[in-house]
């Protein structure tokens, strides 16, 4: 058998185990390992898995993960999530929709600490929840904006998927932070602008909200000038060269440690919540990197990549089209995929294949995120659905994807915007 036909099998075996619900960093190694030790030998597979493990306990970049997640868990911990909400439902909660406009950009806003769409989800759901439903808001607007409004922690810095992926092709993390700061942005705008369509259509889809005089809008700057100063710190630092991604992880955290302090709200149940939390997650991601890196291995020696990039560039078709037929791949797969498994998977065959065409790294890293993060609010798997279903147990699964559907229409305008206007996404970066 062909190195080729190894590496198409081995892909089809993980598919395979991560359908049977292997977890997919376990899948990855477990394949990588054996598939490299057939095609090379078991000794080569055995030094390549102590190679994965020394590269990735020295790798200073992967110390980002726990720092910022720390970060994210304590600030989620501490109740944060709720006062950011807060700030947002005064200002613009008044207009019709403004509840689910507020919830879009608290969103956004704790995405820029949490670094992970589904806690985002998480947080939004126990606190936006309840407010919508008790001004009577219909409930599939007000669920499909909590769970599209938790796609926005992608993009928005400290974005967990922009460490993997920048990880997995050695792309600067620091860029691809700044890179995903104006896209985020403008996804909270898309989907503010889609709120308002609705309501346009459908006025009692989303009564206004309370009316709050300017000095108690003014005031609830008190409970969130904290937090936008901390994120400007850490980002502008990333930005402007003052530290690198893991020194502002650790800022970002002890930031975190002296906000939640100065609030009274550090105690040992929040310290220990967060702690807790913080090791889960990282030693997820890190177990699935780990297995990637393996699993990189072996699809690197079966030269399926460039397989893949010989038989594109003898194809005809324009670069674009190879791109937009990229980037359907990853709509397809999102229907049975989470995202994590996605870009894991398909980023060591395309990412050769993409830089090859002439395209920036950067900029298909950020396509790449925003493709995956539509899969969390698409059916079947639909990972912030699930979350939201799990913190709103009584709001049935095909309502909240229901009110999902008008957001992933905002969403592929998105993506084609950023495709039209690249600059939109290198700008940040170049400087």
């Amino acid at each position: 058998m062909s190195t080729v036909a190894i590496g198409f099998v081995g892909l089809a075996i993980v598919f395979a185990f991560i359908a049977a619900g292997m977890p997919i960093g376990f899948a990855m190694g477990l394949v990588g390992f054996v598939g490299f030790a057939a095609i090379i030998s078991f000794d080569a597979a055995v030094v390549r898995i102590g190679v994965t493990t020394y590269g990735i306990v020295t790798n200073h970049a992967i110390g980002t993960i726990p720092l910022f997640l720390f970060m994210a868990h304590l600030m989620f911990a501490s109740g944060i999530g709720r006062d950011i909400y807060d700030f947002a439902a005064k200002w613009i909660g008044r207009r019709r929709g403004g509840l689910a406009m507020a919830t879009i950009g608290a969103s956004a806003g704790f995405a820029s600490v949490s670094a992970s769409s589904l806690a985002t989800t998480a947080t939004m759901g126990l606190v936006a929840m309840p407010e919508m439903r008790k001004h009577k808001y219909d409930l599939s607007l007000a669920s499909g904006s909590v769970v599209a409004g938790g796609t926005i922690g992608a993009l928005i810095p400290p974005s967990g998927m922009f460490i993997i992926y920048g990880i997995l092709t050695e792309t600067s993390i620091g860029a691809m932070f700044a890179a995903g700061i104006i896209p985020g942005i403008m996804l909270a705008l898309f989907y503010i602008v889609t709120i308002a369509i609705i309501c346009r259509i459908n006025p009692d889809a989303g009564p206004r909200g309370p009316k709050y005089t300017f000095r108690e809008k003014l005031a609830s700057f008190k409970t969130t000038g904290e937090v936008i100063l901390l994120f400007s710190l850490v980002m502008g630092g990333i930005i402007f060269g003052w530290f690198t991604p893991t020194e502002a992880g650790a800022i970002g955290a002890f930031g975190a440690i002296v906000i939640t302090a100065a609030r009274r709200r550090l105690t040992w149940v929040t310290a220990r919540t967060a702690i807790y939390a913080t090791v889960k997650t990282t030693g997820m991601i890190f177990g699935i990197l780990f297995g990637a890196l393996v699993f990189n291995s072996f699809v690197t020696v079966t030269r399926i990549p460039l397989h893949i990039v010989d038989f594109v560039s003898n194809s005809g078709f324009a670069p674009m089209t190879i791109l937009l037929m990229i980037l359907a791949v990853y709509l397809v797969l999102g229907m049975v995929l989470d995202a994590s498994a996605m870009m894991t998977l398909t980023v060591p065959l395309f990412f050769p294949l993409v830089t090859g065409l002439g395209f920036d790294a950067i900029l298909f890293g950020v396509l790449v995120v925003r493709m995956t993060e539509i899969a969390l609010i698409t059916p079947p798997v639909g990972m912030n659905v699930y979350i939201l279903s799990g913190v709103a147990r009584d709001v049935p699964l095909n309502k909240i994807f229901k009110g999902a559907f008008p957001f992933v229409g905002a969403d592929i305008l998105h993506v084609a915007l950023l495709l039209a206007f690249p600059i939109l996404v290198l700008w940040l970066p170049s400087l």
